[in-house]
């Protein structure tokens, strides 16, 4: 195809993409695709648009046969200040107009009309933002559009995975300074469905309907479901077309600098094609997501355009779950109010917690009254779990310490070792100790995913197992050095074991690392089967350690549907997920409560104890699970 007839059939897509008579399907990662050849996670990607040209091209045509409508260049974050961090700040201008005959010369290729779109990210990365004033980064946008506009090859511009909303208003207003074409801009949004910022969808609509726009959307940082939500409150909030390119579910990590995601693309397709129900214009998909899925989607949303089926869209309901009363009893061997675990696992005493998350920002009054409702009701051993979001929240060990002072039950912490150095951890334990902390489980943890990369920007100076060392090195009265302390520490430590891992073996071999590290106890993540939990406790029946099965009965269908498919290193059985479509969205509460009674009588021989997660934050739920345990 000439690059003149090439040109007016871009413009007939272009009518199409405005008119909104039509679905369209953008492209998957860039990023993902070039990880998966052998590009360094920490190497700036848009570079290998001079330096590998072949290898983008590829990409490109992969995504064009899998029969996307719209592939965007290779030139997120190809502005002055990211690519000074790589050492290329000179050479803006090369690489976006590299980038951008690449996606051109795939896209006449293709035989078909096809739309080729210029890829802007924010201009600063988040440790860049405290440090570089509105006026620069609306300066290094403009510097980064021109030279993407340059050479006729865009037909539009999508700005995307902005977490803060005055920055996607100012790279709006900075390229309609330089450009007339048709600007696409897509906001990122964290799992409490709200931007970095704060920002709801609705407030997002709101101020960019306002703006010299073409569509507005979202993408990266969250699943299908979650991104669900969003859509559909921008769909009905927006004055503009909608557009939703969602990652491929959490990503795992599988070493140090690299992760993995796991969604099929029949699952991934299932959800693009809810996206359009919803009233999306533009589909597609971000990190983790590959021309498997995008091949699955264009399928899914022909399938579903030759069957023409009127689409009824039934509103999500928003009235609470009538609750039961009930009163929580204390069987008999249970551990209840009063003594730590350590008491309780040195009497043989099953033990049963409950799981109380830190709260936004730093007020702790709902937790408090979560603790002491549940001490009312006969548990006092609460387990303060990590929370990690990108939200500010309060530290699980300053939880502990507030439920303990507060409320006056016992704790179990999550320790995590991110983002944190060996001095800081210890002097954080040590302080923890003084004031009563005694039960601790340590975490390598994570840094909270938001944005196009995630994982990238994680440190630590230990993982678990070294966290765990030094908890056990603070009981032997030896500081992280080796150095004598005037006094012990007496941390019951615990470690963390996931049953459903994908490779056993490394898994195992990992925790073996723990318990020779010092930990006393394990914690597995919610199980919603019991195979993998009773083939673990057998592998390591010689080590006699106890172990805590956490139970999080589910509350619907569509939280089944996200756990099976959208986070790594869970299994919910096929059987689970029947029962709980079944139940539909009315009684999907009460069957979840009936299956996590049914594992819990069936694990009560298996282990040590339990870890009860409440649904909802509805303490009084917890009865029939208690119940069952006895």
């Amino acid at each position: 195809m000439s690059r003149s007839s090439s040109a007016g059939a871009s413009q007939a897509v272009r009518t199409v993409l405005l008119s909104g008579e039509r679905v369209l399907v953008c492209d998957g990662a860039m990023g993902t695709m070039l990880h998966a050849a052998g590009a360094a996670l920490d190497r700036s990607l848009p570079e290998l648009n001079l330096s590998d040209p072949g290898l983008v091209e590829t990409i490109h045509d992969s995504y064009l046969i899998a029969g996307a409508d719209i592939i965007q260049a290779n030139t997120f974050g190809a502005n002055r200040l990211w690519l000074a961090d790589h050492g290329f700040p000179d050479k803006v201008a090369e690489i976006n107009q590299a980038g951008m005959r690449l996606a051109r010369s795939a896209a006449d290729r293709a035989g078909r009309p096809v739309l080729v779109a210029g890829s802007v990210s924010p201009a600063v990365t988040g440790p860049q933002r405290r440090r570089v004033g509105s006026a620069e980064r609306m300066e290094v946008l403009r510097e980064q559009v021109l030279a993407l506009v340059a050479g006729d090859a865009a037909d539009l511009l999508v700005l995307e995975t902005f977490g803060y909303l005055d920055e996607l208003v100012e790279a709006v207003t900075a390229a309609a300074s330089v450009t007339t074409l048709p600007l696409i801009a897509q906001a990122t949004f964290a799992d409490d469905a709200h931007t970095l910022g704060g920002e709801t969808p609705r407030e997002v609509a709101a101020v960019l309907s306002a703006l010299p726009v073409a569509m507005i959307g979202t993408n990266c940082t969250i699943g299908p479901q979650r991104m669900l939500v969003v859509t559909e409150d921008l769909v009905r909030y927006s004055a503009v077309p909608v557009s939703a390119q969602p990652n491929a579910g959490q990503p795992r990590r599988t070493g140090p600098r690299s992760f993995e995601f796991a969604i099929d693309g029949g699952y991934f397709s299932r959800y693009l094609a809810r996206f359009a129900d919803a009233g999306a214009t533009l589909v597609g998909g971000c990190c983790g997501t590959t021309p498997t899925h995008i091949r699955a989607a264009v399928e899914t949303l022909e399938n579903r355009r030759q069957a023409a089926a009127p689409v009824s869209r039934k509103p999500v309901s928003r009235k609470p779950v009538p609750r039961e009363p009930a009163h929580l009893q204390d069987p008999a061997g249970l551990a209840s109010v009063g003594g730590s675990l350590a008491d309780h696992l040195s009497a043989g005493r099953f033990v049963v917690s409950a799981a109380v998350t830190p709260p936004a920002a730093g007020w702790a009054g709902d937790a408090e009254r979560a603790a002491a409702e549940l001490a009312g009701q006969g548990i006092g051993l609460i387990f303060v779990q990590a929370r990690e979001n990108a939200r500010t929240h309060m530290d699980s060990l300053n939880m502990a310490l507030a439920l303990q002072e507060h409320v006056g039950v016992e704790t179990i912490a999550t320790v995590t070792a991110w983002d944190k150095t060996i001095m800081s951890l210890q002097a954080d334990l040590l302080g923890a100790h003084a004031l009563g902390i005694r039960s601790v489980v340590a975490s390598t943890g994570s840094p909270p995913v938001f944005g196009d990369y995630p994982l990238v920007d994680g440190t630590w100076e230990v993982d678990s197992v070294g966290l765990t060392a030094l908890l056990a090195g603070l009981n032997a009265g030896r500081d992280s050095n080796g150095l004598a302390l005037t006094a012990r520490t007496s941390f019951c430590v615990g470690a963390r074991i996931n049953p459903a891992a994908r490779d056993r073996e490394a898994e195992l071999a990992r925790v073996r690392a723990k318990i020779r590290a010092g930990a006393q106890f394990l914690v597995c993540r919610p199980v919603y089967e019991l195979d993998a939990v009773g083939a673990l406790v057998r592998d390591l029946d010689d080590t006699g350690i106890p172990l805590l099965l956490s139970v999080s009965p589910l509350t619907s269908f569509e939280e089944a549907d996200y756990l099976a498919h959208e986070v790594p290193g869970v299994t919910v059985p096929d059987a689970t997920l029947d029962a709980m479509e079944r139940a539909g969205r009315t009684a999907g509460r009460s069957a979840g409560l009936e299956l996590a009674a049914a594992l819990l009588a069936k694990a009560r021989p298996l282990v040590s104890g339990v870890i009860l997660a409440a649904p909802g934050n509805d303490t009084a739920a917890l009865a029939p699970l208690i119940e069952a345990l006895g």
